[in-house]
């Protein structure tokens, strides 16, 4: 029976990962992308690429009352949400697009990263409680920010994606009784465009093949890697893992000398 999936930063590359992923196998979704930052255009023709499986809405992820309302009118039309994905997030530079000034872009990314975590969770928690079937909250944390700390991270950067850690672990412990499951993943270096402004490009072409040489298997991990494992965390054999911050680094949260090496 086809699932309703809601999944934030959907023209991202994991989350368009994860669109593309949910749909393959029968669910409808509806995914979000920045209400005054993305191409609507581009999201539209995202969505008309998906046989009208998908459905492109706009969300301004700092802000609890456009959360509630996005949130409000897909559950109206869908029906239901039975799995909320949430994959928007901003990097220390893809956050630049929203503030020049330093403090205004750390500021940000509390407000994207943290704050939109926070507000949409307990959003979804409590429009949904109703339902009786088994729900699944994914949200995204990361490596710098969930397991270890690396030279040179922003700190805002890791700060806010530790406190997503942080509220998956206790939105967890509050749902131990409930039909809610609740997970956070943390990626490792992933090829998304997120990665690439915030490391890659201002590295030469040698500087670049050098440092994803010293990665974990000498590569970077896929979106659609880190998709397969939001697919699971989805279906009914994920609730053992209630609770879980799962380390999708690929090795580098277990040795993450591999980058203080590069220095």
């Amino acid at each position: 029976m086809p699932r309703n999936i809601f999944i934030t930063g959907g023209m991202g590359g994991i989350g368009q990962s994860c669109v593309r992923k949910f749909i393959a196998q029968g669910d409808l979704v509806t995914f979000t992308f920045a209400e005054d930052k993305a191409n609507f255009a581009a999201a539209e023709k995202f969505a008309e690429s998906c046989n009208g499986k998908a459905t492109a809405v706009a969300i301004d992820m700092s802000d609890a009352e456009s959360i509630r309302k996005t949130l409000l009118t897909a559950q109206s039309k869908m029906g239901s949400i039975d799995t909320l994905v949430n994959a928007a997030a901003v990097g220390s530079a893809t956050v630049t697009t929203y503030a020049s000034d330093k403090d205004q872009q750390d500021s940000m990314m509390f407000a994207i990263n943290a704050y939109g975590a926070l507000k949409i969770s307990e959003i979804f928690i409590e429009i949904t409680s109703e339902s009786k079937n088994v729900r699944k909250l994914i949200n995204f944390s990361s490596v710098g920010g969930g397991f270890q700390a690396f030279p040179h991270f922003r700190l805002s950067d890791g700060m806010s994606k530790a406190a997503v850690s942080f509220l998956t672990r206790q939105l967890a412990a509050e749902n131990v009784h409930t039909n809610v499951d609740v997970f956070a993943i943390s990626p490792g270096a992933t090829n998304t465009g997120m990665f690439q402004a915030s490391t890659l490009v201002g590295m030469s072409e040698s500087e670049r093949n050098s440092f994803i040489a010293s990665l974990p298997k000498g590569r970077l991990i896929e979106p659609d890697e880190i998709a397969e494992i939001v697919i699971f965390l989805a279906a009914p054999a994920s609730t053992s893992m209630h609770g879980a911050i799962i380390d999708a680094s690929m090795g580098l949260a277990v040795r993450p000398g591999l980058l203080s090496e590069l220095e």
